[in-house]
């Protein structure tokens, strides 16, 4: 039979205090069950811990070794409930998260780092893909994803404003002043594009075969800057998600004005860990910022 805590808090408590008396009194009990819980301890291991001089005790040789560790046992004990403390009233703790870019997931998490200074964020990107394994192998505890999966109950999801997808090219490409293009335009050009996995790729590729048709010229880059990059250069026309444009005399967007290039996004986490204390109060916080999402990405993009 394992030792008792009780018994050892006991012990403990005497040996702090030098008295019975006031040892009960810190732990809220009689002295008569605190002075019983000694002598169990006592007897049980056949051994003395304390000598009696009437209302006060000193500790035996063998109780000062034993007081030794149980001082550092209960330390511990304070340190362990202070750290859960902090963790409830979200002064530490960590968040990890996944985004398939920066340009939602970033004023987010400024906005919860500015709330909760104490919480230590770190960030993964990736794609859709990556994303998904990523919150499946606990990873990372909430992820940024476009258009996740429907019907999937191991999700917890929130969604975020929906947007769409533009084309965009290089400034001098013969499209760079047009208003916009059609689709049937588009699989006659090189497309650029990012990897497999990539939901701006399969969104962009879905409306493709929609329309019945089929992209002739492909190239394939790893990463959205790879992909602005190339663009940049001529090597042929991008895709990207409209509230991704960013500021760069070298491009020009433009719509696609006959194809469906809806784009949602969510914030999305796994049921069972969306009862963690800095997960729910992330989630929490998204939900009463979504009003004002809408407004991210409007600034500061490509000229049209």
């Amino acid at each position: 039979m394992p030792i008792s805590h009780a018994h050892l808090r006991s012990f403990n408590a005497v040996a702090t205090h030098g008295s019975f008396t006031r040892a009960a009194e810190m732990l809220n009990i009689t002295q008569p069950t605190l002075s019983g819980q000694v002598k169990e301890l006592e007897e049980r291991y056949g051994t003395q811990l304390f000598v009696r001089h009437g209302r006060r005790v000193e500790l035996t040789d063998i109780g000062k070794s034993a007081f030794a560790i149980t001082r550092q046992m209960f330390r511990y004990e304070e340190e362990v409930e202070h750290l859960l403390q902090s963790a409830r009233a979200l002064t530490s703790g960590k968040l990890r998260v996944g985004a398939d870019s920066p340009y939602i997931a970033t004023p987010l998490l400024a906005q919860f780092q500015r709330i909760y200074p104490g919480i230590q964020i770190s960030i993964q990107y990736g794609n859709s893909q990556q994303l998904m394994a990523w919150l499946e192998s606990r990873r990372c505890d909430v992820a940024f994803l476009p258009n996740i999966p429907q019907g999937d109950e191991r999700l917890y999801s929130i969604p975020m404003p929906s947007g769409r997808l533009v084309v965009f090219v290089s400034r001098d490409h013969d499209w760079a002043e047009r208003r916009s293009v059609t689709i049937e335009e588009l699989v006659t050009q090189r497309i650029v594009l990012r990897e497999k996995g990539s939901r701006t790729r399969s969104i962009f590729e879905d409306a493709v075969a929609q329309a019945g048709l089929e992209l002739r010229d492909v190239m394939e880059i790893s990463g959205r800057e790879g992909v602005r990059e190339a663009v940049a250069a001529g090597f042929g026309i991008g895709i990207v998600a409209e509230n991704e444009l960013l500021a760069d005399s070298r491009l020009r967007s433009l719509p696609v004005g006959n194809a469906d290039l809806a784009h949602a996004e969510y914030v999305v986490c796994l049921q069972e860990m969306r009862g963690l204390r800095v997960n729910d109060a992330f989630l929490e916080m998204v939900k009463t910022s979504i009003p004002d999402l809408s407004l991210i990405g409007q600034t500061d993009r490509w000229h049209t």
